[in-house]
């Protein structure tokens, strides 16, 4: 028979078992509340931080201002007007083009410090023009994703005149029932630039047009559009080698039209009229370990 001397000894080996068990029970909670508490703090860092860089990106043009013609510098996506002022929740496509052509250093590096990797996307809304994504494709993971409402200009700096607006006419044309407007040009531009009249879809129903100079007196009839987008070049005559004054005339008040010079190597698929206003568009930013 067992003594009470073995009883007491087991008894002590249950409860330091018991003990035990409880105390890596405890451990093992405690470490995994403290894994979700730094795994919770973690993302909501993350989130905070992409938040406000996307805030960030669409407030502020960067510095330089014009840091976008040289690739280096730190870079800021908004719209400085012609007037210098800065747009604000807007995306310049031009320096969001050159974050695309050095996108790991700019974005990666200097905004992020390589911590996460990160895309870029802006989405147009109400428009025939496709979304255009930068940085990195491979999201996996846990990914985080904000998005701005913002104003997006694309291709509005080449626009030498919108045709929604008034304008003047060599013809007294009531601007109530017409679209005028002149540009004038040098003979040397045409080699260096294409002049084209791009217009919405949505208004070529019935819509004509005529181009005249003030320096060439002929009779000008109304044209209807053969498409949307018209090249002016060879509808532009000299007087002799100096400059002339052309004027475009629309049958309709208020087109959606726009004048615009491009340079010679420009893309014609990007020719589209919604290239050339301003649009409105979702910038998402997602980012991901």
């Amino acid at each position: 028979m067992m003594d009470n001397r073995g009883n007491i000894v087991i008894e002590i080996a249950i409860v330091l078992i018991i003990t035990l068990m409880i105390s890596g029970i405890v451990l093992n909670s405690s470490e995994l509340l403290t894994n979700k508490a730094i795994t919770s703090a973690e993302t909501e860092n993350t989130e905070i931080l992409i938040s406000e860089m996307a805030d960030n990106l669409v407030n502020n043009p960067g510095v330089p201002d014009n840091w976008e013609k040289y690739g280096r510098g730190t870079p800021g996506l908004a719209i400085i007007n012609e007037e210098g002022k800065i747009i604000s929740n807007s995306i310049s496509f031009s320096k969001f083009i050159a974050l695309k052509n050095n996108y790991k250093n700019l974005v990666d590096k200097k905004l992020f410090n390589s911590k996460v990797k990160t895309s870029m996307e802006l989405v147009p809304q109400e428009s025939s023009i496709s979304s255009v994504k930068i940085g990195d494709s491979n999201e996996k993971g846990n990914i985080f994703s904000v998005n701005r409402l913002v104003k997006c200009d694309f291709y509005k700096k080449f626009v030498i005149k919108d045709f929604q607006y008034e304008g003047k006419c060599n013809h007294k044309h009531s601007q109530d029932k017409h679209s005028c407007n002149y540009f004038k040009i040098f003979p040397g531009t045409l080699k260096k630039s294409s002049y084209y009249l791009l217009i919405d879809p949505e208004q070529s129903k019935d819509l004509k047009y005529f181009i005249d100079t003030t320096r060439v007196v002929k009779q000008r009839y109304w044209e209807t559009p053969g498409s949307d987008e018209i090249y002016l070049n060879d509808k532009i005559s000299f007087y002799d080698d100096s400059s002339a004054v052309v004027f475009i005339h629309f049958n309709k008040p208020h087109v959606k039209a726009v004048l615009v010079s491009v340079p010679k190597n420009f893309k014609m698929y990007d020719l589209n009229y919604d290239y050339f206003r301003e649009n409105n568009c979702n910038f998402i930013l997602k980012a991901w370990y």
